[in-house]
């Protein structure tokens, strides 16, 4: 994003299309579980996005996924968002709309907003949603950390970045430095050689989008196919020598027999739902080899910038865009299906000035629904209080696994419950890797989209 203060998609409506890579430009404006760690060993992944930008406004804290039982029922949680600088590197500091230290590892939390209840002090290297992060997985032992690189705004450089051997080599030794090993540009008191060390257990490729447009000014080239699986083979090269090198490390030092443990970096990626963005920029077969698991875009199939209401998350849709569709077209081009997470939006898509009547699913719109940060886009807690209103009927498609909010003139398309539950048997029947999500502070306090999928993929 460019200015992290509300969501990755709230630049534009054009912004909303371009992501999901299937729609033309828009034109309009833009209760706590006590069961420490239970769960992080389960067969299926748990992803959550945490957005670096939703500790403002929204005021969601690192804090509130321990209290609303969502870090005891994640696996992942991945952080949003690192950036590349137009010199090839992984970077941070305090500059508006490109980077926020403060936000990261600055910015001190009182006793009240701390995972452990304890105030940062004036003196402590880390402080920010790096360190809480860091109480996070103390407390829920088996909790992984990853670094998210990129998104809709921060991806402007990545094209250039990896265009050579060498830009490729230092772009991945960059972001090793900064987030594997943690050394932080120092910012007062904060930062410094290893301050976030040991934080981040992987990183997670958000390059949107190789070989395709993506936002307005991010570079995009045909050879980028190519080049994004070189840099994909680079990350996995370095973060496995890093951790082959921390092992000969510790068994120098060990004064036992027993031989240290070989961490293993995790290597991810978030990509797209589009059959033409698919094979413009990914190397399906050879990019699964390095990679430990893909994120699939699981919505954003219709957004709000359209003059049409349509589905945004479906399950199935014949002949339209789908969480099935999405599964069956990287299994055809040789991504195996243990490794393929689905997205779910934690979210919905809404237009208003909806006429022709109905349910209002495929009729004319004038324009995004209004909403408390961007029109058109809306948290589903938000979204809860209209079902619960009164004012909205909820409508369904259980045979094709989705569901919308209509009052007559505003409608919201959006997944609840009941069709997370339809997904995350979709996922147990086809033996996928598990589920992630657009983005942990949409959910409710008390987490209930979280406590859904949870249930349904480990069935209790």
């Amino acid at each position: 994003m460019r200015r992290r203060t509300l969501s990755r998609l709230t630049t534009a409506a054009c912004a909303f299309a371009l992501l999901a890579g299937i729609a033309p430009a828009a034109t309009a404006d833009g209760g706590s579980r006590d069961d420490r760690g239970a769960g992080h060993n389960r067969a299926y992944k748990s992803i959550g996005y945490f957005t670096q930008w939703g500790v403002y406004g929204r005021d969601f804290q690192v804090k509130d996924l321990d209290t609303s039982g969502a870090a005891a029922r994640l696996t992942h949680i991945n952080y949003a968002f690192g950036n590349v600088s137009a010199e090839g590197r992984c970077f941070t500091g305090n500059v508006p709309g490109e980077a926020d230290a403060w936000a990261d590892y600055a910015r001190p939390l009182d006793a009240a907003g701390s995972v452990d209840g304890v105030a940062d002090t004036d003196t402590q290297a880390l402080a920010g949603n790096f360190n809480q992060l860091r109480e996070l997985k103390a407390k829920h032992p088996g909790l992984k950390v990853m670094i998210s690189l990129g998104g809709w705004s921060w991806s402007t450089h990545f094209s250039d970045a990896a265009r050579t051997a060498a830009s490729r080599k230092a772009l991945v030794s960059s972001c090793i430095d900064l987030y594997i090993k943690g050394n932080l540009p120092v910012d007062g008191v904060r930062g410094g050689e290893g301050a976030a060390a040991g934080l981040f257990d992987g990183i997670d490729i958000d390059w949107e989008w190789p070989g395709s447009a993506g936002d307005t000014d991010t570079v995009y080239r045909p050879e980028d196919k190519k080049n994004f699986t070189a840099l994909v083979h680079e990350f996995r090269t370095q973060l496995d020598a890093y951790a082959k090198s921390q092992k000969s490390q510790k068994s120098q030092k060990s004064q036992t027999d027993r031989k240290p443990h070989q961490k293993h970096y995790e290597l991810s990626a978030f990509v797209p739902t589009a059959p033409a963005k698919i094979d413009a920029g990914f190397d399906v077969r050879r990019i699964m080899r390095d990679f430990d698991f893909v994120n699939l875009q699981g919505y954003d199939f219709h957004v709000s910038g359209e003059t049409t209401t349509a589905q945004q998350s479906a399950l199935y849709a014949k002949g339209d865009f789908s969480v099935d569709q999405t599964v069956r077209d990287w299994i055809r081009r040789g991504a195996p299906a243990r490794k393929l997470v689905v997205g779910m939006p934690f979210y919905g898509q809404g237009w208003t000035g909806v006429t022709g009547g109905g349910d209002g699913l495929g009729q004319p719109a004038t324009a995004p629904a209004p909403a408390t940060y961007a029109a058109g886009y809306e948290d589903y807690k938000a979204l809860k209080k209209l079902a619960d209103s009164g004012q909205y009927t909820v409508h369904r498609d259980t045979r094709n696994g989705h569901a919308w909010l209509f009052d007559g003139t505003t409608l919201w398309t959006y997944d609840d419950p009941q069709v997370l539950r339809a997904k995350t048997s979709y996922i147990r029947d086809r033996g996928l890797g598990g589920a992630m999500f657009w983005s942990l502070d949409g959910d409710t306090d008390d987490g209930e989209l979280m406590s859904a999928v949870d249930r349904g993929l480990n069935r209790h």
